[in-house]
């Protein structure tokens, strides 16, 4: 297969397009706002393909799967693996916050801050325990799969791959057209990819057009605080959770490069959610596995919003000159822990978690989350970005642990990344 010029890969354009987006926010601010549309347009584009990829990929996966009781196993360790490094981010972001102290020194008066916050508020208030487990349960069987809730997607797949399961015998054309309908639909996926450029260069000309590159220079501290801490944990904790089970971080982020660098454009994990099911497939990972443990991380393996929330939370107690006790920082980190999960799948989850957060500790006034509100968008990048790692590193390790990885197709994708690239889009 002919190698194809730099020009022509996807990452590079995605590269160019984000550089093109900056400086035409930057020097042109009111005609790089007006190119939202071209961000929302491809961000909305790839929803549109999210709901019927999960579906598929899940269904199928179960489907091919003869013991039901791996399935509850496969969710069980997903979800303990969940639970410590959304945990263990959650501390990291405690200790750096507690170390560096990026907002000790601003001294800023509580009753001065204004800034509307209230929508974040709101759904704070909405994201109740209750609330949250009625919205996984659909309208219909059928409705998911023309909705944006992954939670219902992942509950109707895994009813619909169970049922072809116990019923093997008579619905084993379901199962075959299931079948033949992933390839149109994946390649309905890579027509989109082709997009990735425009949806990037609109996304970044419109924040730095908006935002301007001006208003992070003054909390540049916070934000170079939470990409460094992010950054470390993807090295030093995914890193050696990677080395253990057999595969170098760095190749893994490398076989994924375009997808990151779209999240990094578009500020949307959601935008690479197909392609890293595709790659982590094709790099050895069972169907099942991918199926059910790449969505439900979108959901509850949040370690970047985690790592953002206790930095973000001791940011504005520090800023106000509010002391937090030991006992107090515990209660937060409690507080996060299960904030984290109630509001996910909520549209900003991280502001949203941040609100319900400081909602419960009234010792911090929720009104100085309009300190951090003016550079949010520049931190849901890194957010963005340390999710979708977090969840690729989370997936081949429970295919690692069930035994359902390839590790001969793992090393040769991981070492050839470009080559895979090439056969994905035949």
């Amino acid at each position: 297969m002919k190698a194809k010029q730099f020009y022509h890969q996807l990452y590079f354009q995605v590269i160019i397009a984000i550089a093109a987006g900056i400086l035409l926010g930057r020097f042109y601010p009111e005609l790089g706002e007006k190119m939202k549309p071209l961000g929302d347009g491809f961000i909305k584009l790839v929803k549109m393909i999210i709901a019927p990829v999960i579906f598929i990929t899940l269904t199928l996966g179960i489907a091919h799967m003869t013991d039901l009781k791996k399935v509850g196993r496969i969710a069980v360790k997903a979800m303990i693996y969940f639970f410590t490094f959304s945990t263990l981010a959650l501390i990291i972001g405690l200790i750096v916050g507690n170390i560096l102290q990026p907002g000790h020194g601003l001294n800023i008066d509580p009753a001065t801050l204004s800034g509307d916050v209230s929508q974040y508020q709101q759904k704070a208030h909405d994201s109740t325990l209750t609330g949250f487990i009625m919205n996984i349960i659909p309208e219909t069987l059928f409705s998911p799969l023309v909705g944006e809730n992954i939670l219902q997607v992942l509950l109707v797949a895994i009813l619909m791959g169970v049922a072809l399961v116990l019923t093997k015998e008579k619905s084993q054309k379901v199962t075959d057209f299931l079948q033949d309908l992933s390839t149109p639909v994946f390649k309905i996926v890579h027509m989109l990819m082709k997009l990735a450029p425009i949806g990037a260069f609109g996304a970044m000309a419109f924040t730095i057009g908006k935002y301007g590159l001006h208003s992070v220079l003054n909390l540049l501290f916070l934000v170079g605080t939470f990409y460094i801490t992010s950054i470390l944990f993807v090295v030093i904790v995914l890193g050696a959770v990677a080395w253990y089970n057999g595969f170098s971080i760095f190749k893994l982020m490398f076989y994924l490069k375009e997808e990151l660098l779209l999240v990094l454009g578009t500020s949307s994990s959601e935008s690479a959610l197909p392609g890293i099911m595709e790659k982590l497939e094709k790099a050895g990972c069972s169907r099942a596995i991918v199926g059910l443990v790449v969505p439900t991380g979108y959901s509850f393996n949040l370690d970047g919003t985690n790592i953002y929330m206790t930095l973000a939370s001791l940011f504005i107690a520090q800023a106000l000159n509010i002391h937090l006790p030991l006992e107090k920082q515990l209660m937060l980190l409690l507080v996060a822990m299960l904030s984290s999960k109630g509001a996910a799948g909520v549209t900003g989850a991280g502001f949203v978690t941040l609100a319900a957060t400081l909602a419960v500790v009234p010792e911090i006034p929720i009104a100085g989350m309009t300190l951090i509100l003016g550079i949010d968008k520049f931190m849901s990048e890194c957010r963005a970005l340390t999710n979708v790692i977090g969840n690729s590193v989370a997936t081949v390790v429970v295919a690692n642990w069930e035994k359902q990885l390839d590790k001969t197709q793992l090393q040769y994708c991981l070492n050839h990344p470009n080559e895979i690239e090439k056969k994905l889009e035949v």
